[in-house]
Order: C-alpha cells, then sequence, then structure tokens
C-alpha cells in the first residue's frame, strides 16, 4: 500500500495556486457580477485554508460543501452542475504542483512482476472522480488493485477504518501489508497501529512530526522498497 501525494508524487504546494484555482472557477461558472478571484481566495485562505492544516483532524473536510459555503459568503450560489466546473476548473488549474516521481511507474510494475497487489491510501479532499482522473492520466489506475481517497471514506489517516477500506476489497491482512507514505503521523503511525510493516518514504520530504510512529524501515529512494519487500519475502 502507498501514500499517494509526496510518496509517489510530488505536490509543491503554492500559494499562488489558491488564487489561481479560485479564479479558473470562477471563469468556468461563465457569469456576470461575480466576486473578485483576489477577494475569494483571501477569504479562503482566512477561514477555510486553516481547516486543512488542523494537527489530529481524523473527519474528512466536504470539498464541495465548503466552496458552496465560500461562495455564499460573496451571495454567489451555484447549481450542482456549476459546482462540478468551479471543482474541476479549480483542480486543473494545481496541475502544475502535482509530478510524478521519475520511478513511480517502475517501481510499481517491478512490484506487480513479483505477484503483489497494490493500493493507494490517501488523504485527498477533491472529489474522487477527479482524483481518480489524476490517476489515469499519470498511468496509475491500471497498476493499481485498490485506491481510497479520504474524501470518499470520510476520514483521514491515521484513523483505522480508511486503511481497513483497502485491505477489506483485497481480502488482506494488516500483517502480511507493508505501508509507504511519507508522513510520520498520519502514514506511519496509522499503518502501524493496525499491524502493517511500515516504510517512511524519503525520496521528496523528511518529515519529523513528534507524534508520529517509529518506521520498520526508512527509504531514501523509491527503489529502496523493492530491497524490503524482497528481504521481507525471502
Amino acid at each position: 500500500m502507498f501514500d499517494w501525494g509526496d510518496t509517489l508524487m510530488e505536490f509543491a504546494y503554492d500559494p499562488e495556486l489558491v488564487e489561481a484555482g479560485h479564479r479558473a472557477g470562477l471563469a468556468a461558472l461563465g457569469r456576470d457580477g461575480l466576486p473578485d478571484s483576489d477577494a475569494v481566495a483571501a477569504h479562503f485562505r482566512e477561514h477555510y485554508e486553516p481547516l486543512f492544516w488542523a494537527p489530529g483532524t481524523i473527519d474528512e473536510i466536504e470539498y464541495p460543501d465548503l466552496v458552496c459555503e465560500l461562495l455564499g459568503h460573496f451571495e454567489v450560489e451555484i447549481s450542482d452542475e456549476e459546482l462540478d466546473r468551479y471543482l474541476e476548473a479549480e483542480h486543473a488549474a494545481w496541475t502544475p504542483a502535482r509530478q510524478l516521481g521519475s520511478t513511480t511507474l517502475a517501481l510499481l510494475d517491478s512490484l506487480r512482476t513479483r505477484g503483489l497487489r497494490l493500493g493507494i491510501v490517501s488523504n485527498a479532499f477533491d472529489p474522487g472522480w477527479l482524483l481518480r482522473r489524476d490517476l489515469e492520466e499519470m498511468g496509475l489506475v491500471e497498476r493499481l488493485d485498490v485506491i481510497v481517497f479520504s474524501s470518499e471514506v470520510g476520514k483521514r489517516k491515521p484513523d483505522p477504518s480508511i486503511f481497513r477500506a483497502a485491505l477489506e476489497p483485497l481480502g488482506a491482512s494488516p500483517e502480511e501489508t507493508i505501508f509507504v507514505g511519507d508522513r510520520l503521523y498520519e502514514d506511519v503511525r496509522g499503518a502501524g497501529e493496525l499491524g502493517m510493516t511500515t516504510v517512511q518514504a524519503l525520496w521528496f520530504r523528511a518529515d519529523a512530526h513528534p507524534e508520529g510512529g517509529e518506521p520498520d524501515y526508512l527509504a531514501f529512494t523509491q527503489m529502496d522498497v523493492l530491497n524490503f519487500v524482497d528481504r521481507l519475502r525471502d
């Protein structure tokens, strides 16, 4: 099992993309009399962005509802179809921030040749239909047996329910599963407390959460994961 952001792909957060996303979303509505994107982005940063970084948060944010509330502050009501257009345009504006790891596909292909089943368990608040499109465009969907996003489960890692949502369709137990992720609290602690073997991914970032778990292995490159897998299978 893998985390997605900063594990299989690098997510480069950029404050300028916050405004770019809302500007694109507003443009996708195709209306006159809409608020300025600077004002929308500023309100988002002040009132909503802190929710995404609140420590220890388990329940996932209902992002589509949040967007409706955000626009409602500016007395803008939108239909479900308009909401989808807004979300799609905003998500597309963030494309430069999502960069697939250079050896991600080679790693997954090598694991599959070993007869292993593969999955993603990711804390991601965007609607699943947008996230799965990203995976498809990155060439990941056909390489994965299960894909679980917190936006679809309603719970974030380290809550055990999101890990179980990936294990159950595979018929796999935690004890026979390896979890690879960059975050010590969400990934290592969450998966480890459930009984999985844990690998901290260090190739994009080196997390040092004070309440995180102790990983079983440290991987400095994506291909280090293969060494651990082979060692555990011997």
